[in-house]
């Protein structure tokens, strides 16, 4: 089968189109034929050696939507055919979703949205986990205040969009020419992007991995989630630092999945590539002012 890797570190011209075998599932694992799978900046972060794995063949790609196509020892619940998205975790790893093949733990998957196409399916695995658990870290109550860093971006939106039907009210920080973009995904205030808000925040959820510029929007005792592990500001004036990691949770995948069929989480796909211009893809998610996933399709 054709996969997506990097043999080298560097730009988009290290993005390759190998052949490799097709991955078989062991006991309580599926396979699933890819029809299409998100490019994440992680993914772009992998290419460019920040999680080391020098001399190794690296797979890419983390989110997948497609069908069963096999399925191991002791799975139960799902059946060849059944259209389904997951989340493939990890940084350093021999083969990802950017392949026509792809083996997940089932407890990974979750029944695709019925009401979006494939390419808007995968879009949802690991931005969506990613703003999901965000947003519980918080732990604020309904009626707090949190401003969102990063607003207009993929996981950035999604949050906006979770915070407000948990009943926080959200400021957005953005670029101007997003504003009415973030308040369409349920931002009740706008911040531009180098601007503070008029007063403290109960909480920030700093998708745009400010740090110590965006702690100190929050008031004493707030809250304040980061995004990338091992990025978040040191703590001061009470205020609980916590940084999320995302993980494979086809519970908590399946739930968002119900928002999106419920038509109360809208899933933005900027561009799509064919696998197999996986490299032009990159190209493009290294330019500014991407607006929504991009999208390989295989």
């Amino acid at each position: 089968m054709k996969a997506v890797v990097v043999n080298g570190f560097g730009g988009p011209e290290n993005v390759e189109i190998a052949e490799v075998a097709v991955p078989g599932p062991e006991a309580g694992q599926v396979r699933i034929r890819v029809r299409a799978a998100g490019v994440n900046p992680v993914d772009g972060a992998v290419r460019a050696g920040v999680f080391g794995g020098a001399g190794q063949r690296l797979g890419l790609g983390w989110d997948v939507a497609g069908e069963i196509d096999a399925t191991g020892a002791d799975v139960t619940g799902w059946n060849w055919g059944d259209r389904v998205v997951g989340l493939h975790y990890g940084t350093v790893k021999p083969l990802g979703t950017h392949a026509e093949y792809v083996v997940l733990d089932a407890s990974a998957v979750a029944a695709a949205p019925a009401s979006v196409d494939t390419a808007a399916a995968a879009a949802l695995p690991l931005s969506g986990l990613t703003a999901a658990r965000s947003v519980g870290l918080l732990g604020l109550a309904p009626g707090a205040s949190v401003l969102i860093t990063g607003a207009a971006g993929v996981v950035g939106g999604l949050a906006v969009q979770l915070a407000a039907q948990a009943g926080l009210v959200v400021t957005a920080l953005a670029g101007e020419e997003d504003e009415a973009l973030v308040r369409s995904l349920g931002a009740a205030a706008f911040v531009p992007r180098g601007q503070a808000p008029a007063e403290p925040v109960d909480g920030v959820l700093d998708a745009a991995v400010l740090g110590e510029a965006a702690l100190a929007f929050v008031r004493d005792g707030g809250a304040y989630v980061g995004l990338i592990p091992g990025h978040a500001p040191a703590a001061e004036r009470g205020i609980r630092v916590q940084e999320q990691e995302v993980a494979p949770d086809g519970e908590l995948l399946a739930r968002l999945v119900s928002l999106v069929d419920a038509g109360t989480l809208t899933l933005r796909v900027s561009e799509t590539f064919p696998l197999t211009d996986a490299a032009k893809a990159h190209d493009r998610l290294d330019a500014p002012g991407v607006r929504g996933r991009i999208v390989l399709t295989a």
